[in-house]
């Protein structure tokens, strides 16, 4: 009866769905200030809870950060192309890897370009596709294709239009040059749809040489394998030297969030860039066109079509990719706002997989229900962390001085503020990673500027509200109003 009504009223259930997050964030962000007249005590308790809710989350990202730091060093050394002579199919394997790109500087695609050349695995099982925008322009295109074939060899080419009921995005031009593989390379040339691996690779991003080899072993050696996603960690370094101080925090978070996430397989869900079997892609539709949001959206899309079962298993090695960075520190702070508003706008993505959660059957209830409850708590308090970790109780108190003077209101605040010191001591650990896997300075970076850059995690607060809190804000907002975003290609120099 429940599923019968959700399709009865699908458009409407949709809607309010589209409503839901903003109207939790702001709710819940907004609850300390009018609720310290009404409930002075459940909010000190409410703020109290989530900081100790932080802490939990600060200290698990220092230990599974240190544990997937560990992994990634002994992944990036072992001799994965060695280990591959154990699998007789293993020259089967031919990996086909998707790089949409609109307008990218040639020297952007060119190393990009140099990193799938210089993998450990045999040259011959890597199939490239260049998958471009005809919007771009003929002359721009062919340049570009003319100067890496040049210096690469052959590759191969597609040209995406615009059609009717597609958005521009990535999604979309992804799904153009996937078909297009499947009927050219897979239908009428006879490559083997069972050893063929997708990978979603954008246009910036660098790979460890022994990337595509570790892919190879552990797509042999799963036997699950076309129930898989295969996802590395994501670090935004390429360029982590030439940005601004206030968002080079914000990036750096982010690469030591994708790093640590790698050993919870219960949270990792494709992004970014991941890989697939191309058997599961072509069985459950390939990416939606009329999205903007493309990598958690192909891992519950496949999810829910395969009943469940899907999973992502981690690459222990980086792919680094660029920091949002434009001409001047003005255009760059732009750049990174929207960049962050486009990656909060995976919100969108909730209504859909919130009713596929009830209209899907056959999916274990506890497996279903533990994706779901990740999905909200990420997407849905997003915008919520920065406001009630950073001012917490501080305002809240302003507005109501008479429970600052009583025992509760004056023991809670200084209990939270113990809760967060201590967590702080977790933030050595991320600082020490960072010194890890950052590049090496260049040569015309000013010594003193190393030096220095832990004290620019003193900017965390200012980075934490305006690249993090306020485009989900925005993001939120936007969903709420039916104000719907158009996707952007994150400028770069």
């Amino acid at each position: 009866m429940f599923r019968a009504f959700i399709l009865k009223h699908e458009k409407k259930i949709h809607r309010l769905l589209e409503i839901l997050p903003g109207f939790v964030s702001y709710n819940v962000i907004l609850f300390p200030y009018w609720g310290t007249f009404y409930f002075p005590v459940v909010v000190a308790y409410f703020v109290l809870g989530y900081n100790i809710y932080w802490f939990y989350q600060s200290f698990q990202i220092a230990i599974t950060g240190i544990l997937s730091h560990l992994r990634t060093q002994a992944s990036m050394r072992y001799d994965w192309k060695k280990d591959l002579t154990v699998f007789p199919d293993a020259d089967k394997v031919r990996h086909l890897v998707i790089i949409p790109t609109y307008k990218e500087p040639l020297h952007i695609l060119d190393r990009t370009f140099k990193s799938l050349i210089n993998q450990t695995l045999p040259k011959k099982q890597m199939l490239i596709i260049l998958a471009m925008e005809a919007k771009e322009g003929e002359k721009e295109r062919k340049e570009k294709v003319k100067t890496l074939k040049e210096k690469y060899g052959d590759f191969f080419v597609t040209t995406h239009t615009l059609t009717i009921g597609e958005v521009v995005g990535k999604a979309s031009n992804e799904r153009y040059a996937a078909v297009w593989a499947k009927k050219e390379l897979i239908d009428k040339k006879g490559l083997d749809i069972n050893y063929v691996v997708v990978t979603s690779c954008d246009a910036d991003h660098v790979y460890h040489p022994n990337h595509f080899a570790a892919l190879t072993f552990k797509f042999l050696d799963d036997p699950a394998r076309y129930k898989r996603f295969w996802q590395p960690a994501v670090l935004f370094y390429n360029n982590i030297w030439e940005i601004p101080a206030i968002t080079r925090i914000v990036n750096i978070f982010g690469s030591l969030w994708n790093l640590s996430l790698l050993p919870r397989r219960d949270r990792l869900i494709s992004t970014a860039n991941y890989s697939l079997s191309m058997k599961l892609l072509h069985e459950v539709g390939y990416w939606d066109a009329d999205k903007i949001s493309e990598d958690w959206g192909i891992f519950f899309k496949s999810y829910y079509k395969s009943r469940g079962g899907v999973e992502v298993e981690p690459i222990y090695l980086p792919v680094y990719g660029d920091a949002a960075q434009s001409t001047t520190t003005l255009k760059t702070l732009k750049s990174q706002y929207e960049q962050m508003k486009r990656w909060a706008w995976g919100v969108s993505d909730d209504p859909w997989i919130i009713k596929d959660y009830f209209l899907t059957p056959g999916v274990s209830f506890w497996e279903k229900t533990a994706r779901l409850f990740y999905l909200i708590q990420s997407h849905f308090l997003w915008p919520v962390h920065w406001f009630v970790i950073t001012i917490g109780l501080q305002i809240p108190m302003l507005l109501n001085p008479a429970f600052g003077r009583t025992a509760l209101g004056y023991t809670v605040p200084r209990l939270s503020s113990i809760v967060l010191t201590v967590a702080l001591v977790f933030l050595v650990i991320l600082i020490f990673l960072d010194r890890i896997y950052r590049p090496q300075r260049p040569d015309h970076i000013p010594a003193w500027r190393a030096f220095l850059s832990p004290l620019e995690f003193l900017l965390m607060p200012i980075s934490g509200f305006f690249f993090s809190a306020l485009p989900g804000l925005d993001a939120h907002t936007r969903l709420m109003l039916g104000r719907y975003l158009e996707y952007k290609v994150t400028e770069k120099v």
